[in-house]
């Protein structure tokens, strides 16, 4: 079994800064690729960023510059700072992370839960 909590979620005002969390644990093998995907009401999931095992990073066009993915494989924890957000960044964002289990030794993907963001005046 394999569980990704997201944390950090919250209220902030227009220009606010966030970090989001994303912590895995259970029977982890090894870690491949991570990411981050928002969802905003009304509109379908969409890719925000992404990071490789060895920490190369790729942006959403609409994120890039003021978005910053990390990640700690030694904790098997992800990050997202967020700076200069901005209400459209309002959305409930999800982890993902490509894990290779202890077990199976296969890759498969898993979802974190959510956290709600919201940038609101």
């Amino acid at each position: 079994q394999v569980q990704l909590v997201e944390s950090g979620g919250g209220l902030v005002q227009p220009g606010g800064s966030l970090r989001l969390s994303c912590a895995a644990s259970g029977s982890i093998f090894s870690i491949n690729g991570m990411g981050w995907y928002r969802q905003a009401p009304g509109k379908q999931r969409e890719w925000v960023a992404s990071v490789t095992s060895d920490g190369s990073t790729n942006y959403a066009a609409s994120v890039k510059d003021r978005f910053t993915i990390s990640r700690d494989n030694a904790k098997n924890t992800m990050y997202l700072q967020m700076n200069s957000l901005k209400p459209e960044d309002t959305a409930v964002y999800y982890c993902v992370a490509e894990v290779v289990t202890t077990m199976t030794r296969r890759q498969n993907d898993y979802w974190g839960q959510g956290t709600q963001v919201t940038v609101s005046s």
